[in-house]
């Protein structure tokens, strides 16, 4: 009987796609010259009835071997990927500083209008990254997809604006920046309508140090509040700060009239 069809199973099952299966693979053919060698080599010295029997031996113990080396290199891929699972799963969480996690905050906010922060948050402390951010806070990476993700937010929305739909002093902060006919535009998030105002609001003030809306923030940077604002706007360091910080003024166009 010929063992060169289980052989040509067990091997097809080993076929070597990576180092580390070529490595296997090499010996495991070694294996077979070798076993191939010593059955020819016995079985030609012997009677034609042990022969027979010494053959049936030799091609179970072949099988046999083949079946250890190819159950330890199982064995051996998956403890790899057990442990790289692991490793994964006790890598810690990156964390946020508190500029990280307003340019976080902000980013979820501004990213989808029905985004909202959880009401199982506790506001007081640092929210969990990965309720926020889309991709693996775990991951090796997670830093710098955080930085990526801080210098995004700012670079689209140099001008950001935390407010309440429903105050005078809002609307008037509003009217300044709108007069300025930013591009890209100002981002305004009206805390006091959205649904998670009572937990959104306190982190603002946990985060911002700031006790009042309208909150300003330009690029980056958190300018303060309606006070500031007005007087930055008065001495002219206002349109300065924000044009530093990468947006246009007068960037709208303006409508041609048409001659009649």
């Amino acid at each position: 009987m010929s063992i060169m069809p289980h052989v040509a199973t067990v091997l097809a099952a080993l076929h070597p796609r990576k180092p580390r299966q070529r490595t296997t693979f090499v010996a495991l053919l070694i294996l077979v010259a070798l076993s191939t060698y010593i059955f020819i080599a016995h079985s030609a010295t012997l009677a034609p009835g042990m022969s027979h029997r010494r053959g049936d031996s030799a091609k179970d113990q072949l099988a046999h071997a083949l079946e250890t080396i190819q159950n330890s290199h199982l064995a051996d891929i998956n403890s790899n990927k057990h442990g790289q699972r692991k490793g994964h799963h006790h890598r810690p969480q990156v964390t946020l500083d508190s500029a990280q996690e307003l340019a976080a905050v902000s980013s979820f906010l501004a990213s989808l209008p029905q985004n909202v922060i959880p009401r199982t948050v506790d506001p007081s402390k640092p929210i969990d990254p990965q309720l926020i951010l889309d991709f693996d806070t775990r991951g090796p990476r997670a830093q710098e997809e955080v930085e990526a993700m801080v210098d995004d937010i700012w670079f689209r929305n140099p001008v950001f604006l935390y407010s309440k739909k429903f105050s005078s002093v809002s609307r008037e902060i509003k009217k300044v920046l709108d007069d300025l006919r930013l591009r890209p535009a100002v981002a305004i998030i009206d805390v006091d309508v959205r649904d998670d105002v009572d937990i959104l609001w306190p982190m603002l003030q946990r985060i911002t140090g700031q006790q009042e809306l309208p909150i300003l923030i330009i690029g980056g940077k958190v300018v303060g509040g309606a006070d500031e604002v007005r007087a930055l706007e008065k001495s002219g360091d206002l349109q300065k700060m924000i044009t530093a910080a990468g947006s246009r003024i007068n960037g709208a166009k303006k409508k041609k009239h048409r001659k009649h």
